[in-house]
């Protein structure tokens, strides 16, 4: 390599390893961005349908359960 281009090749690594950072930063942001997207629609939908949402909770466990808070209501 010529003497010429040694300066200017350490000057772009240096420039490239101090924008890793930067680039780590703004794909981090857009991936948070993007989840709470997905998670404030997912909100939207179980607000609009009003049912409660359970994590492993079956649809036939779901129906059950809503069931039986509906004859509470009826009764009470």
């Amino acid at each position: 390599m010529p003497p010429r281009r040694l300066p200017l090749v350490l000057t772009l690594m240096a420039v490239a390893l101090s924008a890793q950072g930067c680039l780590a930063v703004a794909a981090s942001g857009a991936v948070v961005g993007a989840a709470g997207a997905v998670v404030g629609t997912t909100g939207k939908v179980v607000v609009a349908t009003g049912k409660a949402v359970i994590p492993g909770e079956s649809k036939k466990d779901r129906e059950k359960r809503e069931f039986k808070d509906w004859k509470k209501q009826q009764r009470g």
